[in-house]
């Protein structure tokens, strides 16, 4: 009897995702630990592993395939010298599995086999290369450096497999002296808007986000903290931190964001239908930039953990986000997330919740203004953050004094050692 390999569910939310290369062929021999795919999921590309020594005998779902529901089958694996019977395809071809609750493990059933994702995430692309109902298929590093170059991107013929436009085809067309693409609005001849197909990553982002919006009444709240002794805190904290860790402003921030949610533990939960909940620790999620969109990992138990373990574990996680191997349990739940824009020199915004989270901190850039101290004009570094609450959950007066708890903590750091 053939074994079924299965859609895996790579983090408890997912539901569906993108097939986006195949490793293996039909007729390939696969020993259990083998990477046989690439599936690319809202946060990343994984790759994924057989669980069991075999034959590749059909595969059912083809490479740069969207949408794919989590337990539907993929493909068809046999022993050495079995055929596939008619029952066999006939049962693959049914309706896929129900996927198992987002809060149940991610377990695969015991009769099937799905692959296991790997430690290591691969490139976040299609393998499908080539031109395919109007779609370009090329690695993201070839799209950006067309893009650097403004070189159109589609009238590039890619070498990679099956006509994959790579990294060496756009190198090829800059030195053959590749016209840039015409940038100018109301120019004659101008080309075509550049188009580019939306990612699992992408696609989530905008789901939740809208969802967001439509679903959670938003309400801001802004203050302005003074952060000249948080930097000279940092300064002296830094002289005395472990070999090779660096303590950062946005660590202290998450620090202080730990200690307000346990000042005002009314902050500290999210809204459902029937009722709120609220927790006990502060999850801190951490809003990291990368290729195509954001993630989110968590910071656990910020209240219970020094600063040096802090900033260890930030640049941690923000290094693997960015290189899309991070584990999906480190970027799922969190009760509270900081999202800095700071390092950009955006001075002040508002950001969207996280849902199902009560709030959001938006971090501007810390700067030298003049202030007014005891009927005095003083210079001191500023810097602006912005509260988005639910008001679901959140009224005004308690977003209020979270944020006095929080300037508290940044205004007076040595507060958040008690």
């Amino acid at each position: 009897m053939a074994i079924q390999i299965l859609m895996p569910a790579l983090s408890p939310t997912m539901t569906e995702g993108t097939l986006a290369r195949w490793l293996v062929a039909e007729g390939d021999n696969v020993s259990s630990g083998d990477v046989i795919a690439e599936i690319e999921t809202d946060k990343a590309t994984m790759e994924v592993e057989a669980l069991d020594d075999g034959v590749i005998a059909k595969i059912m779902v083809s490479e740069a395939t969207e949408n794919v529901a989590v337990n539907e089958v993929i493909a068809l694996m046999t022993e050495e010298g079995e055929s596939l019977s008619d029952a066999d395809l006939a049962s693959a071809s049914a309706a896929p599995q129900k996927a198992a609750p987002a809060s149940a493990p991610d377990v695969a059933p015991a009769s099937s086999t799905a692959p296991a994702p790997s430690a290591t995430s691969a490139p976040q692309a299609p393998a499908q290369a080539g031109r395919n109902a109007g779609r370009v298929f090329a690695s993201p590093l070839a799209r950006r450096i067309a893009a650097q170059n403004d070189i159109d991107i589609t009238a590039i013929t890619g070498t990679g497999p099956h006509g994959r436009i790579i990294r060496a085809d756009v190198e090829e067309a800059l030195s053959q002296g590749a016209v840039p693409a015409q940038k100018g609005r109301g120019i004659a001849g101008a080309s075509e808007p550049r188009f580019v197909p939306h990612t699992a990553m992408r696609r989530v982002i905008a789901q939740r986000l809208q969802t967001s919006k439509q679903t959670a009444p938003h309400f801001y709240l802004t203050v302005e903290c003074e952060i000249d002794s948080l930097l000279a805190a940092r300064k002296q904290l830094n002289e005395f931190a472990p070999e090779g860790v660096k303590i950062s402003v946005n660590d202290m921030i998450i620090k202080a964001a730990g200690y307000a949610l346990m000042a005002e533990p009314d902050m500290n939960g999210f809204y459902a239908e029937d009722g709120c909940s609220y927790y006990d620790t502060a999850d801190i999620c951490m809003a990291v930039a990368v290729d195509g969109g954001l993630v989110t990992p968590v910071i656990q138990s910020v209240e219970k953990a020094g600063l040096a373990d802090i900033a260890a574990i930030t640049a941690d996680l923000a290094s693997r986000a960015r290189a899309g191997t991070l584990d999906p349990s480190e970027y799922a739940g969190g009760n509270f997330t900081i999202s800095n824009l700071g390092m950009f020199g955006i001075k002040e915004f508002s950001a969207v919740i996280n849902p199902p989270q009560s709030g959001i901190l938006a971090i501007g850039a810390g700067e030298q203004r003049p202030i007014v101290k005891s009927g005095e004009l003083a210079i001191a570094t500023m810097m602006s953050v912005t509260l988005s609450a639910d008001h679901r959950i959140v009224d005004g007066a308690v977003g209020a004094r979270w944020l006095q708890a929080f300037k508290r903590a940044i205004e007076t750091p040595a507060i958040m050692l008690l």
